[in-house]
């Protein structure tokens, strides 16, 4: 299958195949998007996904406006809406239903992509993933989106690559879902979960320390702990503990395994790090755990500036298509930004992007207005001619 096969046509902006250029380049679908039945797909996945890429680029808060704009915007017209248009029953059934499969894949594809185009910021610190989950306010519909009696929520589970400050993996439960399972499942090897107190349990950490799994995890203050042995500090730095303990009490909660916990202060306030990474300085520690306000960065401007949490799809199924076509949209941009600017992702160089795109689509249906008016009065001087002859 050839991925935006339509892209190819001169009425496309090049700036828009630009940005999808490296799912058309390195993509190469393992699970293609078919038809159930006989009759052909109303909406192509390429028409899918471009869909909603434009959703979260153009900054749409409803599907109703989305909708609109693809019957309505020149360029949604003639560069993301299938050419016979689409209905709003046609394509709130596909995003509720299929192309989940496929837009997992593309974001699986775009984050090697990524990795491979953004330069590492803190390599001398190691392979460092923060963890993370973020609440998505629901409706009451969504019986799936346990929350409390009178709420629905639910909750994506994010692994951020700080090196590079992408999202890596993604996972979507119910609002009340624990987040500690979900550590497993994203960091691989050689790589250093960087986590929240929520994440704090002494039985994971023995069992990721006997499973050869690096973390950095704040834990709380009052936690009981057993100083074995105390490592010397430099008098100058923010870092005024460094010592190897065994955290909890006699009994259920007392750890197996002794940790390093670290503790330094900031602007009067005490944050204390367990971990099993013995090859940094205690400063470099707490830098580590500072970079995870990184994640918590790329939420907010996800949230704010691509529109993710605006709910355009109502299933469990729907809103995970919804959630990974908006990581999609920020690794392309991400991508983009570097290539073109060498620049990370900004909301200037997006408002930048949407300017050119409907720039140049304006000049393309502008040179479009003068072939059509050219070829009208050539067909007109033939008439003519012919009528003289006859």
């Amino acid at each position: 299958m050839r991925t935006f096969k339509r892209l190819r046509r001169h009425r496309t902006p090049w700036s828009f195949k630009q940005l999808l250029n490296p799912i058309r380049k390195s993509w190469k679908p393992e699970s293609p998007l078919a038809s159930k039945g006989n009759r052909p797909l109303q909406l192509s996945f390429d028409d899918q996904l471009k869909a909603l890429i434009y959703f979260h680029l153009e900054e749409f808060s409803s599907g109703r406006e989305l909708i609109q704009a693809l019957d309505q915007n020149n360029f949604a017209k003639e560069c993301v809406a299938p050419p016979k248009g689409i209905k709003k029953s046609a394509f709130f059934e596909a995003i509720n239903t299929r192309g989940r499969d496929q837009l997992e894949e593309i974001f699986n594809t775009l984050v090697k992509e990524a990795q491979g185009v953004l330069p590492p910021k803190y390599q001398h610190l190691g392979n460092l993933v923060s963890i993370d989950g973020s609440l998505i306010d629901s409706v009451f519909s969504m019986d799936w989106a346990d929350y409390s009696s009178t709420q629905k929520k639910a909750k994506v589970h994010v692994g951020f690559d700080l090196n590079r400050g992408i999202p890596k993996s993604i996972f979507l439960t119910d609002g009340k879902h624990i987040e500690r399972p979900f550590v497993d499942k994203i960091i691989g090897n050689g790589e250093t979960a960087v986590m929240d107190r929520g994440y704090q349990c002494n039985k994971d950490f023995d069992r990721w320390q006997t499973d050869d799994k690096k973390f950095v995890c704040r834990i709380q203050q009052r936690t009981t702990r057993t100083v074995i042995r105390k490592h010397d500090l430099p008098a100058d730095g923010i870092a005024f503990y460094d010592a190897m303990v065994r955290l909890g009490s006699r009994g259920l909660t007392l750890a197996e395994k002794e940790v390093r916990l670290v503790g330094y202060r900031v602007d009067g306030k005490d944050f204390w790090i367990a971990t099993n990474r013995h090859d940094l300085t205690a400063e470099q520690v707490a830098q580590v755990y500072k970079l995870r306000w990184n994640v918590e960065t790329f939420f907010g401007w996800w949230k704010r500036h691509l529109k993710v949490y605006h709910l355009i799809a109502r299933s469990e199924y729907g809103l995970m298509v919804q959630i990974v076509a908006g990581l999609i949209t920020y690794l392309l941009l991400a991508i983009y930004c570097r290539q073109e600017h060498n620049e990370p992702v900004s909301i200037s160089r997006v408002r930048g992007l949407r300017n050119k795109i409907a720039n140049e689509a304006a000049e393309l249906q502008n040179q479009r207005n003068e072939r059509q008016g050219k070829s009208y009065k050539i067909k007109q001087l033939r008439r003519k001619h012919h009528s003289a002859k006859t």
